[in-house]
């Protein structure tokens, strides 16, 4: 691991950092006349947290063969947005400027349970910000996107950073019992306001011009 963890240091510290700054430039450029987007960034994955996603296994074995190769998200990119009704616009757009290689709408497993949502994408990163020679082999094809609301956003950056994950059997009953309220809460202030913006939009449309 730690010839692992010195090849992606180096990877992140030549390629990673200077690719996803100009991702983000790109990224901007591509949504620059998209309204109600809060914030539009992207970011290396962390030393730290690519060593622990390579050690991730699976029934006792390691989920990633090559993970220098098979990590999809070593360049991560967000796209915030106001509104439920904004995000397959936003969608539309992405998709006319990048190459899709997959793309899922993340839900929780059932429809009684309250998490994470939002939509995911892998794109091919664009070839003029691709470099040449020796730093070409270092760097990854794709990058990740994300896609979500205000809401979203705010309730996933904070069950991050606590560290809570609902299904884990080490979370006392309690902590998950608020886990899931919180969630459910996001999940009803987003329905709520998109309701609100779509009424003010259908109102407006309806005010007489005055002629």
């Amino acid at each position: 691991m730690n010839d692992l963890e010195h090849e992606y240091r180096r990877r992140f510290d030549t390629v990673l950092v200077p690719l996803a700054a100009s991702l983000e430039s790109h990224l901007k450029e591509a949504l620059h006349s998209e309204v109600r987007i809060d914030r539009i960034s992207a970011r290396a994955k962390s030393v730290d947290r690519f060593v622990a996603k390579a050690q991730i296994t699976e029934s006792g074995r390691p989920k990633y063969s090559e993970p220098l190769r098979q990590i999809q998200d070593q360049i991560g990119a967000r796209v915030v947005t106001f509104y439920l009704c904004d995000v397959d616009r936003i969608a539309t757009v992405i998709e006319r400027y990048y190459r899709r290689i997959e793309s899922r709408i993340v839900v929780p497993d059932s429809e009684t349970e309250f998490s994470y949502f939002g939509r995911h994408y892998i794109l091919l990163n664009p070839s003029e910000l691709m470099p040449s020679g020796p730093e070409k082999a270092l760097t990854p094809e794709f990058f990740e996107l994300q896609i979500s609301t205000l809401f979203q956003h705010a309730w996933a950056e904070a069950e991050h950073d606590l560290g809570y994950k609902p299904q884990s059997p080490t979370l006392p009953r309690e902590a998950k019992r608020r886990v899931a309220y919180t969630a459910a809460q996001a999940w009803g202030a987003d329905r709520m306001f998109d309701e609100l913006f779509r009424e003010s939009v259908e109102k407006s449309s309806q005010v007489p011009d005055g002629r």
